[in-house]
């Protein structure tokens, strides 16, 4: 019988990533999802994950920090022996003019958006080489393409995502991993809810497909992307209704 893979999902107690946490679920892979400080919503993701017969643990930190990640991938190891998947959602955004944003709220979105992809590849990275295998699949955003007015952080932080995606895919491709990246265009998450009723019409009406993409179609291709053609690897792969 074969062991089945381990995946990891950072930023996992809401939106996409409880979405991609459930459908790698539903394909009972051993799972650990994260988030920095929602308990509560992390565990009642874990115990649907748990009843429906896979093998599921839980870790509450801020993956940003070295320190933490490192203990979060020694739990993991500790109970799965082995990581196979690693999927960074973690992110926040600011909207907000550059000038009014503290040095403050650029180093949490820097630090969230960015450091947790770092920390996270790092550490999974050795456990990949020895097993000759690993994907590792990074949330980004259109506006890590194209940047977005009064999102000058955010923006800055999944163009360096994106670029990390590519540079690292490079440098693992000879020990059969691949890094690619998913370029999410305005998908219904707690993230967007900011926005009320008239502005989000302004922005369907800007979208070919006319409407807002849901959590659980990025967690579709994430989950094409654990599984897809080794060949496929350094790609910032759009997911926007043909929007930007």
């Amino acid at each position: 019988m074969n062991t089945p893979k381990t995946v990891l999902i950072s930023g996992a107690s809401r939106g996409i990533g409880k979405a991609i946490a459930l459908k790698f679920a539903s394909e009972k892979y051993n799972i650990c999802i994260n988030c920095k400080t929602n308990k509560d919503l992390l565990e009642e993701l874990k115990k649907t994950i748990l009843d429906g017969g896979c093998d599921c643990m839980s870790f509450v930190g801020d993956v940003s920090v070295p320190d933490v990640a490192k203990e979060m991938y020694a739990s993991i190891y500790k109970h799965f022996n082995k990581v196979d998947i690693v999927v960074n959602n973690a992110g926040i955004s600011y909207i907000g003019l550059l000038q009014d944003m503290s040095f403050e709220e650029w180093d949490q979105v820097i630090r969230t958006n960015l450091y947790s992809v770092f920390n996270c590849s790092k550490f999974a990275i050795d456990s990949m080489v020895r097993n000759k295998f690993g994907k590792i699949i990074n949330i980004s955003s259109v506006w890590g393409n194209v940047g977005a007015s009064c999102e000058v952080a955010y923006s800055s932080s999944k163009g360096a995502v994106n670029s990390f995606t590519r540079a690292l895919a490079k440098e693992l491709a000879p020990s059969n991993i691949q890094v690619n990246a998913i370029s999410c265009g305005m998908i219904d998450t707690d993230m967007n809810s900011s926005f009320d009723i008239s502005e989000k019409e302004e922005i369907i009406n800007s979208i070919p497909a006319m409407r807002i993409g849901e959590a659980s179609e990025v967690a579709d291709l994430v989950f094409y992307l654990a599984s897809a053609p080794s060949y496929i690897n350094g790609q910032i792969i759009g997911i926007d209704g043909a929007w930007i």
